[in-house]
C-alpha cells in the first residue's frame, strides 16, 4: 500500500508498504480521509510541542474510513462501517486511567504519533477507539471527530451558562471549532480574535459571531468577559486571555505553547479577580458528543476545510508551499 513515512525530520517519504497486520482486537481500516493539523507539521520539523514521534513513523491522527477487516475478538464493528478513530490509546492500568482521567494516562499512546497513523491506504486500530459514523455524516466531515472531541473537552472543563460573554483568541481551524461550539452549548455572545481577515470574515459567516478583532492592528477589550478560550499557544496571546478577563472569569489555555515558554501575569488579579484558569489537553470521554454535534448538523465544518490533496502532495504543505490553510484533508479515492 501507499504510505508518507516520516523518516526524519523534515524527510516525508512516499513508499511502498506492507498492509498492517491486526491484533485480534483491532481493525483494519481502509482510509477515506487524514486531516493535518499543526501537531504533523511539528512532528515534520522535529519541533516540541503536544507530542513527540520516533521515526519512521507514518504520520496521521485525525482519520475517517471505512472497516476493512475486523479482529477475531472485536464485537460491535462489522466489515463495511464507516468509522472514525480517536487516536489516543490509553493504559487503563496507571493511577489516571483508574482515578477516571484517562486524558492524563501515565503511559498514553497514539495512532499516528507513537504507532503507525492515517496518512495511507490501510491503517490499524484498537477497536476501543474506533466509532461508527452515523447515516447522514459524511466521511469527510467525520474525519474531523478528534479535533472537534478536543474542543468539547476542553468546553466541558468550563462551567457555562447562556448569558456569559465569551472571547476565542485564535481565528484557525481550532479556534473556528470552539466559536461555534460554545454557540451550540447555549452562549450568545461569542467574540473571535485573530489576525487573518478572511479567516475572521469566515468565522462571522459560519458563526452568529458577536463581534471580531483583528489584534494585529485592534486592541483587545480589558475586563470584558466571562470566559476566554486561548486557542493559539504563543506568550502574547495567553497574557492576553488573562487581561481579558473581568472578575470571576475563567480562562481555557487550550493553544499548545513551546515547552520552554513562559508569559508575564499580575497575580494579583488571579486573586482579586478570583479567576480560573484551566489547561486542556486531548479528547477523554467526548468522541460521542463529537458525533453528536456533526450529526446535529448544527456544526459547519465542510466550509473550514480549505484544502484537499493527494498524498504524495503534503511534504508540500508541511514546507509552506500550498499557501495559507484553514484546515488541509488527505483525500484517499474510493
Amino acid at each position: 500500500m501507499k504510505a508518507l513515512v516520516l523518516k526524519n525530520p523534515q524527510e516525508l517519504d512516499l513508499e511502498d508498504v506492507p498492509t498492517p497486520h491486526i491484533g485480534s482486537g483491532e481493525v483494519l481500516i481502509r482510509t477515506a480521509y487524514a486531516g493535518i493539523c499543526g501537531t504533523d507539521r511539528d512532528l515534520y520539523l522535529g519541533l516540541p510541542g503536544s507530542a513527540k514521534a520516533d521515526p519512521p513513523i507514518i504520520l496521521g491522527h485525525e482519520n475517517s474510513g471505512r472497516i476493512a477487516y475486523v479482529g477475531s475478538q472485536v464485537t460491535g464493528l462489522a466489515v463495511g462501517d464507516n468509522v472514525a478513530v480517536d487516536p489516543n490509546i490509553y493504559c487503563h492500568q496507571c493511577n489516571y486511567c483508574r482515578s477516571g482521567k484517562p486524558g492524563l494516562c501515565s503511559h498514553l499512546s497514539a495512532i499516528g504519533v507513537t504507532r503507525n497513523g492515517g496518512m495511507a491506504e490501510y491503517f490499524s486500530a484498537p477497536a476501543e477507539v474506533v466509532y461508527k459514523v452515523p447515516n447522514g455524516v459524511a466521511l469527510r466531515e467525520a474525519s474531523m471527530m478528534e479535533p472537534i472531541s478536543c474542543a468539547v473537552h476542553g468546553v466541558n472543563l468550563m462551567a457555562l451558562r447562556p448569558n456569559q460573554k465569551a472571547l476565542v483568541i485564535g481565528d484557525g481551524f481550532m479556534g473556528q471549532l470552539f466559536a461555534q461550539i460554545l454557540q451550540c452549548y447555549g452562549l450568545v455572545k461569542v467574540d473571535l480574535a485573530g489576525i487573518s481577515a478572511e479567516k475572521l470574515a469566515l468565522g462571522r459567516r459560519l458563526s452568529n459571531i458577536h463581534a471580531t478583532y483583528k489584534t494585529d492592528c485592534e486592541t483587545l477589550p480589558v475586563e470584558a468577559y466571562d470566559l476566554v478560550v486561548e486557542a493559539v499557544g504563543l506568550p502574547a496571546t495567553q497574557a492576553q486571555a488573562i487581561q481579558a478577563c473581568r472578575r470571576g472569569a475563567q480562562v481555557l489555555m487550550f493553544g499548545v505553547g513551546a515547552p520552554d515558554a513562559h508569559f508575564t501575569m499580575n497575580t494579583y488579579d488571579i486573586y482579586q479577580k478570583e479567576l480560573t484558569i484551566k489547561g486542556s489537553f486531548i479528547n477523554p470521554l467526548s468522541c460521542m458528543d463529537a458525533i453528536s454535534l456533526l450529526e446535529s448538523g448544527r456544526l459547519n465544518i465542510s466550509d473550514l476545510i480549505s484544502h484537499e490533496l493527494k498524498l504524495e502532495q503534503v511534504p508540500e504543505l508541511m514546507e509552506g508551499k500550498i499557501g495559507e490553510t484553514t484546515k488541509a484533508l488527505v483525500t484517499f479515492p474510493n
